[in-house]
């Protein structure tokens, strides 16, 4: 059962994100994208580690606390700027959960665990993080495949697809065929995990 302390903090989160104005429709439902992305990795995570802490409960739901707020168009173009946008938003996430979880009463020690999570921090050498990782994974192929095919193309998309698997452990990579999706993006993630076989 959610602690009190949990549960306020959660709370807190899902009042922070149910401010973003982009939308997202999931499952049949539409709601703020955000508080949405925040939900299934919550989901996710509990059901790749039934066990997840506090920390690694709160990095899911905080881990793009706000996101909106920096835009990528508020950088400039190019793999470089991309990459200076994504630190700096890892950062910011960081920074803003932690003003939260100390308002709800966790300790440094709990708050710098979360903030190694979501900067992914040990990715590798963490089960957390990798839990986390794996739960991103889900997320972008869950809500953002379809858009990201239909904008990449086939073609594009497959290595796209299999950049993503390499991310992923094998018990997440397990749960992908669960996912919700279109004939045709199952056809591209079965070419995807195929032709990554060795052999």
């Amino acid at each position: 059962m959610a602690s009190s302390r949990l549960e306020q903090a959660i709370a807190a989160i899902d009042r922070a994100n149910a401010d973003d104005p982009n939308t997202i429709e999931v499952r049949g439902e539409v709601r703020p994208k955000e508080l949405a992305h925040a939900a299934l990795m919550t989901e996710w995570v509990t059901k790749l580690d039934p066990n997840a802490d506090d920390a690694q409960l709160i990095a899911a739901r905080a881990h793009h606390l706000r996101r909106w707020t920096v835009p990528r168009s508020s950088y400039p173009e190019g793999r470089a700027a991309y990459l200076r946008w994504r630190t700096a938003l890892k950062k910011q996430h960081a920074d803003e959960v932690a003003g939260i979880l100390r308002e709800v009463g966790y300790d440094d020690v709990t708050i710098a665990r979360v903030q190694r999570i979501i900067r992914k921090e040990g990715l590798g050498t963490d089960a957390a993080v990798q839990t986390h990782e794996d739960a991103l994974c889900l997320v972008f192929l869950e809500t953002q495949l379809a858009a990201t095919v239909d904008d990449l193309g086939d073609e594009k998309m497959v290595d796209v697809i299999r950049k993503t698997a390499k991310k992923m452990s094998e018990p997440a990579l397990r749960l992908v065929s669960d996912l919700p999706m279109r004939a045709r993006d199952q056809a591209l993630i079965g070419q995807a995990l195929a032709d990554d076989q060795p052999g």
